[in-house]
């Protein structure tokens, strides 16, 4: 009997001091990041004895899973609430606002017109004008800026990501040398330090995990690429862009490049890495290119409208500002024989073509080839144009629409050799933010004057009159000679009605021209045909012409307290000229104003930051139920560890009792036997 109690009492003992290991460890490993809580489980012996106790982790492993996952999509969108929240508080800033650098540009031109001949009012313009292309340089830089240290933050997750998954690798082969057939198991501590660096994986992109064998876990993306398999790691590397070098892309590489690299789909990509790139794909890049694209409407429709009039010196006017010139992007893909440079820049009055994209060339033959605009993880949007180029020159497009989008681009490739299948993008719009500069900076050279005036003969018997006037075109084809002295080519044009009901005969240098303009009669030279119709500028017939009644219109020398063309320069404020889609309809509306495009780039990047907001909201909510879910069953509570010491402590106490009522026992059949 003292045998089997000082059994009983010992095997108790061993139990209880185990059961009192396993809770202190639980308490003092209280605030220990990634400790599991432990429990030590005893079975029955033969005799109904205490068996030797296992001491396992208790940890669910779908709590865990879930735990992962929301903790992805957490990270993912803190990291990009915090980046987008720092552009948009730079764009909504009233003191970065290009709108009011637009504004105050077009109110000083409204100085110039009242006071045309004023240098004056004229240099503030000017002065307004190149304060402007500072604004843009400076809202391109904070993007540019911003893009920078996404590409910084992208090699320190990168880096943090790949000592994480080597060590998951390293971790999984100490757990498989510590896991025999003979029942040795890989310590606890192991066990947690993988799953913690699990868990911290989690933070940078999402994953999942499966069981591998002898204890292994395998982790792969959520996309389903591999990171950790079995004796065997990938590593993510954040690499230069292809074909950009200053946009980041993130494969996955066998260590030391053994293997072709994995594309790794971004979209889908959670966590830190999946945020940031997010962030530059959704608000970076297309800022940037909007930025571009209402810089380049805004410079090419001030020079165009400048061209049709005439300056303070009294010539033709010319550009107001330079738009930049880009070298396209080649592919690392292209041929080896490649030697061809792609440049482009804005086909001159196509301004309002261009869409807020970037573009793509891509060679069929050796001279065919497809443009197309792409977003901005190279996606094609809409419909590739073809175009025929035999270097050195420029793209012809020829199709397939009639006419066919040229997206507002002139592509040039130089002299050497294009190969079929290669590619080349175009970043026209992020380049030119930052690179357009005004032209002159004389403020004669804003032509706010119209290049003709039309005269009434004095003699007239009639009322009638002809209009002041438009001008179309002041280059090559029209019907003006630049000089010096700038003229009409064909002299004075002389307007005379005849007998004839609703017939005129118009002359000039080049002949006379008798033709019908029946009411209304507009657009008199185009009624008159050639080569009238081609000289770059019209008018219009106004009232009651009697026969014999003659007009002129000339060259407007010593014009110059003429503000024509200053109103149509003003004009260009509220006029539609910024392409708002790729993708249109001949009849829908694809087309805003300076004002409304920058107004909308703002609204934008805000929405897509208040959305992201929104969004974080929600999966943090989610993030902190799956960790509470995760701590009541795998997290040290001090309340319920507190009271297994007591409860552990009086079963030792109990253990030692049997023990000593055993020997007390055991003396006594000693005694009784003397």
């Amino acid at each position: 009997m003292s045998f089997n109690l000082m059994n009983i009492g010992t095997s108790g003992i061993r139990a209880s001091t185990e059961l009192l290991q396993t809770t202190s460890k639980n308490i003092s490993n209280l605030n220990t990041k990634g400790y599991i809580r432990e429990r030590t489980e005893h079975s029955t012996m033969v005799g109904n004895q205490v068996g030797r106790g296992e001491t396992v982790r208790l940890i669910n492993e779908f709590a865990q899973k879930q735990l992962n996952r929301d903790i992805s999509n957490k990270t993912y969108y803190e990291q990009f609430v915090t980046e987008a929240s720092r552009v948009d508080t730079l764009f909504a800033e009233d003191s970065n606002s290009l709108n009011k650098s637009i504004n105050s540009l077009f109110n000083n031109l409204q100085e110039a017109m009242n006071q045309p001949s004023s240098r004056v009012t004229r240099g503030l313009f000017l002065t307004d004008a190149e304060n402007l292309t500072e604004q843009m340089d400076r809202l391109s830089g904070i993007v540019f800026d911003q893009g920078n240290i996404v590409n910084q933050q992208l090699d320190l997750f990168a880096n943090e990501a790949n000592n994480l998954i080597q060590k998951v690798s390293d971790l999984n082969a100490q757990v498989a040398s510590l896991n025999t057939p003979t029942g040795t198991k890989a310590s606890s501590s192991v066990l947690n330090e993988r799953d913690q660096a699990i868990s911290d994986l989690a933070e940078l992109v999402d994953i999942e995990t499966l069981d591998g064998p002898n204890g292994e876990k395998l982790v792969f993306l959520g996309s389903g690429q591999a990171l950790v398999m079995e004796n065997g790691t990938f590593n993510a590397f954040s690499l230069a862009g292809d074909p950009d070098p200053n946009v980041r892309d993130l494969k996955l590489d066998v260590k030391d490049g053994q293997a072709v690299a994995l594309e790794v789909n971004s979209s889908t990509l959670k966590g830190k890495i999946g945020g940031l790139l997010a962030f530059r794909d959704e608000i970076l890049q297309p800022a940037q290119n909007q930025l571009g694209q209402i810089g380049i409407a805004l410079a090419d429709a001030f020079n165009e409208q400048n061209k049709k009039g005439m300056d303070l010196d009294g010539n033709l006017g010319g550009e107001l500002f330079k738009i930049p010139t880009t070298t396209a992007f080649p592919y690392k893909g292209n041929n080896a024989g490649t030697t061809s440079v792609v440049t482009a820049t804005l086909e001159a009055g196509k301004g309002k073509d261009i869409p807020a994209t970037d573009f793509i060339v891509n060679y069929l033959t050796a001279t065919t080839v497809e443009v197309a605009a792409v977003d901005s993880k190279g996606n094609i949007i809409g419909t590739a144009s073809t175009g025929s180029i035999t270097p050195p020159g420029n793209i012809v497009f020829t199709g397939p629409a009639t006419p066919p989008d040229t997206f507002g681009l002139e592509i040039s490739v130089s002299a050497g050799t294009t190969n079929p299948n290669d590619r080349f993008l175009i970043k026209l719009n992020a380049h030119a933010a930052a690179n357009i500069e005004l032209a002159t900076d004389r403020p004669e050279k804003l032509a706010l004057a119209a290049p003709i005036r039309t005269k009434t003969d004095a003699g007239n018997t009639g009322d009638g009159n002809i209009t002041v006037g438009t001008v179309s075109n002041t280059g090559t084809g029209s019907n003006f000679t630049a000089g010096p002295p700038p003229s009409l080519t064909n002299g004075t044009i002389t307007l005379q009605k005849t007998a004839v009901a609703n017939q005129y005969t118009v002359t000039d240098g080049s002949g006379t021209v008798t033709f019908l303009a029946p009411p209304p009669a507009e657009n008199i030279l185009s009624t008159a045909g050639a080569p009238f119709n081609g000289y770059g500028f019209d008018f219009n017939i106004e009232g009651n012409v009697k026969e014999g009644d003659s007009f002129q219109v000339e060259f407007n020398t010593g014009g110059f307290d003429d503000n024509r063309n200053g109103l149509a320069l003003s004009q260009l404020q509220s006029s539609e000229l910024v392409r708002e889609n790729v993708i249109t309809t001949t009849t829908a509306d694809n087309l805003q104003t300076f004002n409304e495009a920058y107004a909308g780039l703002v609204t934008d990047v805000g929405v897509v930051a208040n959305q992201a907001k929104t969004n974080g909201a929600a999966f943090e909510a989610l993030a902190a139920q799956s960790e509470a879910w995760f701590e009541s069953m795998s997290g040290v509570n001090l309340d319920e560890e507190a009271a297994n010491l007591l409860r552990f402590q009086q079963s030792y106490s109990a253990s030692a009792q049997i023990i000593s009522t055993a020997r007390t026992i055991f003396d006594t059949l000693l005694s009784a036997t003397r």
